[in-house]
């Protein structure tokens, strides 16, 4: 089957959470949450270090949906169920549906950082890939030095499988660093 033709959700929700496709119209307030933590992220997200005005962020939102609905790429925008306050993004990345398998990445806005969001996210992230999109394999990767990032992972029992050296470029692009590879699986 053509990944095209795939029916899911494009929202669900957890207790605190709702958690949908980008819209068009989420470039403002994705725009005020990436101004207002900036700094924070340009550790770890080479993005960070690249200036975007509020229309470059927009534009990014409908190219996103535009992937979401042509299953290329799952990303996932969090919102607080309760406040509909803008908390951070998400989603399924580098898909591979002969397998299927996805790669969760996150970010959240530091304002919210501490409270169990992102694991949240992240859990039923997971559930989603396995229930919905019937993947066989979930990973996370993340730079070894993030132990913010690292901790997701190990909290909803994903494995390390390896540590892979010299993997990638720091965010600044001034040091290699290393990617741990977290993974679940279903069995066959």
């Amino acid at each position: 089957m053509k990944p095209i033709l795939l029916d899911f959700p494009n929202q669900f929700y957890t207790d605190r959470l709702l958690i949908h496709m980008p819209m068009p119209g989420d470039g403002n307030v994705v725009y005020q949450a990436m101004q207002a933590f900036l700094n924070e992220l340009k550790e770890w997200m080479p993005w960070a270090h690249r200036e975007q005005t509020e229309e470059d962020v927009e534009a990014n939102m409908r190219e996103a949906h535009a992937k979401f609905l042509t299953r290329e790429d799952l990303r996932l925008h969090i919102f607080n169920r309760e406040t509909g306050e803008f908390i951070g993004s998400s989603g399924l990345h580098r898909i591979n549906w002969d397998i299927p398998k996805v790669e969760i990445g996150y970010w959240i806005d530091t304002r919210f950082s501490g409270k169990g969001y992102i694991t949240e996210a992240a859990e039923a992230i997971t559930k989603f890939a396995f229930t919905e999109l019937k993947a066989k394999r979930v990973e996370i990767r993340c730079d070894s030095n993030n132990i913010k990032s690292r901790a997701i992972p190990e909290r909803l029992g994903f494995t390390l499988e390896g540590i892979l050296k010299n993997d990638q470029i720091s965010a600044n692009g001034k040091e290699l660093r290393d990617t741990c590879v977290y993974a679940k699986i279903t069995q066959s």
